[in-house]
């Protein structure tokens, strides 16, 4: 081998093993040195011979949405463990198609890191970043707050790293702000209007006056905007939308307007502990006593959990909202993440946690399809991916938009629970093809593989 040659070889291991991007001499690399196809790829944190692959999960461990943090962070543990051959399996008994092996991803063990979004975007953007730069995070996932998700979906963009997002509910997400680099197993807004509707006309009719408070920031607001569309055009008079601060603890102002508006439903576009504190106030006004138009005053919460149930407590009986998974589904999915997650904690998942856990798994899974851990290669595992299995019935990531799209559940707080988790009754099941939407109403521009 001439000189020349040599150092080209020289130069082209060390660009691999450093992930530089000196790539001119990769052909001359012997193909023995490649694990996959995609190993002499430039990209951020390529694991190249490392033993593990890590990841990141942003929660928030404070703020307003802290219980749902908690209960996402439990779930990323029970995956990892999980991905690497630990427990009973959990969905990787359930999931279909299944290219998972139970000895991490790609044979790489699964190791992680954890930050605090604080449900603030600034921060999880700051922790995303830390993620990224300091600890060499493949894919990061996590949030209960749709402003942080759009917030690190851009900075998944700008970084090349993948972002598999937790709970974010705004329509922006895989709407005017969807990106290549992010994926959305949890429903939206629009699903949510979309599944409400029949069970609203059904049980008050076509004659309501709705009064709406919503959290101020990207969730509440296209929240606000898909229930106001599906109930007026059920013949709902709008009488005022009003905007609140996210973490505001004390509704009452908010609430007294609305006793002599002429409104006889209220609105609750709120999550986490501020649904359960204005909910509460609500009822503490007396608003859910009260005769209005000749109707008896209806509370509406769009977006619920069995976290937020129990924190409302008896205020929630009765009320009707939508929920993206409940730990009561029968079928089988559901039920072996149920019984690994009671196993690990003592108590049935969130749907933050089922989402969070199904994301992590989604994405191993996408991995192992690829051969590679080269995003541009994940991500089109992902587009357009059809799975089973994981709850909610047949499953598909749209690839225009990166939106799942499966059965939307309409549920009540339970009247009569038989325990202190049974607070959800479920009311509907609602077929995916009940809530599809084409993928252009909202805009946007997923952008370029490459970056």
């Amino acid at each position: 081998m001439s000189k020349k040659d040599s150092n080209s070889t020289d130069i082209s291991r060390r660009s691999v093993l450093k992930g530089g991007t000196a790539l001119a001499a990769a052909s001359t690399m012997p193909m023995f040195f490649i694990k996959d196809a995609w190993a002499a790829k430039n990209f951020r944190n390529n694991p190249g011979n490392s033993k593990t692959v890590t990841l990141g999960f942003n929660v928030p461990q404070t703020g307003a949405y802290a219980d749902e943090g908690a209960d996402e962070l439990r779930a990323f543990k029970l995956a990892v463990k999980h991905l690497n051959g630990e427990g009973d399996g959990g969905m990787m008994n359930t999931m279909k198609p299944l290219h998972l092996k139970g000895n991490g991803i790609l044979g790489k063990k699964v190791v992680y890191v954890t930050g605090d979004t604080q449900t603030k975007s600034d921060a999880a953007r700051a922790s995303a970043k830390r993620m990224i730069e300091k600890d060499g995070v493949l894919m990061f996932s996590g949030g209960s707050s749709s402003g942080v998700a759009v917030a690190v979906q851009s900075l998944a963009q700008e970084m090349g790293v993948i972002f598999m997002a937790g709970l974010t509910h705004s329509n922006d997400t895989t709407g005017k702000d969807k990106r290549r680099y992010g994926f959305r197993h949890f429903f939206n807004a629009k699903m949510s209007g979309a599944a409400l509707g029949p069970v609203l006309k059904q049980e008050m009719g076509t004659d309501r006056n709705a009064y709406h408070l919503t959290s101020d920031y990207t969730w509440g607001w296209t929240q606000e905007q898909s229930i106001k569309e599906t109930t007026e055009a059920l013949g709902w008079h709008t009488v005022k939308t009003v905007k609140t601060p996210v973490g505001a603890g004390d509704f009452s102002q908010y609430i007294t307007p609305i006793l002599n508006s002429g409104a006889d439903t209220l609105i609750l576009n709120h999550y986490g502990k501020d649904m359960v504190n204005s909910l509460t106030q609500s009822v503490q006004f007396g608003l859910r006593d009260k005769i209005v138009n000749g109707k008896q005053f209806e509370i509406i919460v769009p977006l619920y959990s069995r976290l937020m149930a129990q924190g409302a407590g008896d205020n929630l009986k009765g009320i009707l909202g939508t929920t993206n998974w409940n730990w009561a589904l029968k079928d089988a999915g559901s039920q072996a993440f149920v019984k690994s997650f009671g196993n690990a904690y003592g108590f049935p998942p969130s749907q933050a946690a089922h989402t969070c856990y199904v994301q992590t798994l989604l994405y191993a899974n996408a991995c192992e399809m690829a051969g590679s851990f080269y995003p541009p290669e994940v991500i089109k595992q992902l587009e357009g991916f059809k799975f089973d299995g994981m709850g909610n019935g047949a499953t598909e990531y749209r690839a225009e938009d990166h939106q799942c799209f499966k059965d939307v559940l309409v549920v009540r707080g339970n009247q009569n629970p038989t325990s202190q988790f049974d607070l959800l009754e479920i009311v509907k099941e609602v077929p995916r093809a009940d809530v599809e939407y084409d993928a252009s109403i909202f805009g946007g521009e997923l952008g370029p593989y490459e970056v």
